[in-house]
């Protein structure tokens, strides 16, 4: 399979530049994530007709850079960089926020050589190498944009022999899912030709504005890059198609279980029919607690509610655990259960306790304060967004893809499906365990 080689870097900056003293202070949601990697997502679609010309491709990579500069006109943050402010009291702490200056984001120009759409969404297992070097800023950590004012978004567009690749890098401590794919949605209005986006972002956070934490004040050590963390080589990953039918049946068998019609969720079905059949593949102790991290969003639990076009992180991840030897014998129904019972403890009351407690003891979250041993799986993602309306011009994407930022072994990353109601889930685990899972008849008898 060919290399990925990079035609051109470049800074591509809002058009219309709004509000040049804009500045955007971090809330808890935002910091807790400094120490971590960026969101990394792109979308594989087959190449525009007629674009097998130096000048045709020169002319898309033009066309895409104009609608870029557009789209940041409306996302001042994602154009902008990390900065600073340094209390020098009895506290010695130091506060960060976006300074939506224009400084621009990184655009890069891309070519694999050899490497056609089949080479990417036919293999069982991803071909992580490839996949992985069609990404920009691959290894920078959301600190690392203030310690080397990194930009804060990163675009790439990698052409392959029959498709195109585009991927974006967003600051986490920046963005999360929902407004990662805002802007990606909002760029590929404005690609294909809208002279506006159909949802404004909300950059406000007046919800904080009553808190005596804000803006926070963070430890000096909590914004010091601590080592770039990399993806383990041996960790495999694979895609696994869930069809309507089969999300249906899923459903249908976990409320069953519990004697329900429609309590647990398709959701919930889903990720409990995954977490079970990682635990019966991990060889582990049966009295030995298994993990899985949930990530809520709290835009609509908070009262009153966010908007739904906040624009900053707004989800919290938290851990439900119980025992493998009991998850694996009360079957799919009760672990759905026991999931649906805890998001639906997480109220309103347990978000403003969080946003106050952390911003009065600041708890930053980093690799090793996760249980990242054998026992623990964590989701991200929701097939939930709008990943197929990305349409920028010539066509709806075939597949999307994630780079290697926040790669671990347990690291589950959902999607929707190119089919309308199907989910596709990317594992990131060790080789014996997606082995395991791929022969696992309970687990497979639902994945196409």
């Amino acid at each position: 399979m060919g290399r990925t080689q990079i035609i051109s870097k470049s800074t591509v900056c809002a058009a219309i530049h709004k509000e040049p003293n804009l500045r955007i202070d971090l809330t808890p949601w935002d910091l807790k994530l400094i120490q971590f990697d960026t969101i990394q997502k792109g979308l594989l679609f087959r190449k525009p007709p007629n674009d097998n010309t130096d000048t045709s491709s020169l002319n898309l990579i033009h066309h895409l850079k104009t609608s870029l500069s557009r789209t940041l006109d409306y996302f001042p943050p994602l154009a902008g960089r990390l900065a600073t402010i340094e209390h020098h009291d009895d506290s010695n702490t130091i506060s960060v926020y976006i300074n939506c200056n224009n400084a621009g984001a990184e655009f890069v120009h891309a070519t694999a050589d050899g490497v056609s759409v089949a080479d990417i969404i036919t293999p069982v297992y991803v071909p992580n190498e490839i996949v992985y070097s069609f990404f920009p800023l691959n290894g920078v950590t959301n600190c690392q944009c203030i310690s080397e004012a990194k930009p804060l978004l990163g675009v790439q567009v990698t052409e392959l022999v029959d498709g195109i690749f585009i991927a974006c890098t967003i600051n986490h401590s920046v963005v999360d899912g929902t407004s990662f794919w805002h802007f990606f949605n909002s760029w590929s209005e404005i690609s294909r030709g809208s002279d506006c986006i159909s949802k404004v972002p909300v950059l406000e956070r007046g919800f904080l504005s009553e808190s005596e934490y804000f803006p926070i004040r963070l430890p000096l050590w909590s914004i010091e890059p601590s080592g770039t963390r990399t993806p383990l080589p041996n960790l495999q990953q694979r895609v696994f198609h869930f069809t309507k039918e089969n999300v249906a049946k899923l459903k249908a068998k976990a409320n069953a279980e519990i004697g329900s019609t429609n309590k647990i969720s398709s959701l919930q079905a889903i990720l409990s029919q995954i977490w079970r059949s990682f635990t019966r593949n991990r060889s582990l102790d049966p009295d030995e607690e298994v993990l899985f991290m949930l990530g809520i969003g709290v835009r609509q639990r908070l009262q009153p509610p966010l908007p739904p076009e906040y624009f900053g992180n707004a989800a919290q991840g938290e851990f439900v655990s119980m025992k493998a030897r009991y998850q694996l014998e009360q079957g799919l129904g009760n672990v759905a259960l026991k999931m649906n019972k805890f998001i639906a403890a997480y109220t309103d009351e347990t978000i403003k306790n969080f946003l106050e407690s952390w911003g009065k003891n600041p708890e930053i979250l980093t690799w090793d304060s996760l249980p990242t041993k054998n026992n623990a799986c964590f989701a991200s993602s929701s097939p939930r967004f709008n990943f197929y309306g990305n349409d920028f011009g010539w066509g709806r994407p075939m597949a999307v893809r994630s780079g290697s930022a926040n790669k671990v072994d347990g690291k589950i990353t959902l999607f929707a499906g190119v089919e309308e109601g199907s989910v596709d889930v990317e594992a990131c685990f060790l080789p014996e365990t997606l082995q395991g899972m791929g022969n696992d008849i309970e687990f497979m008898q639902f994945v196409s």
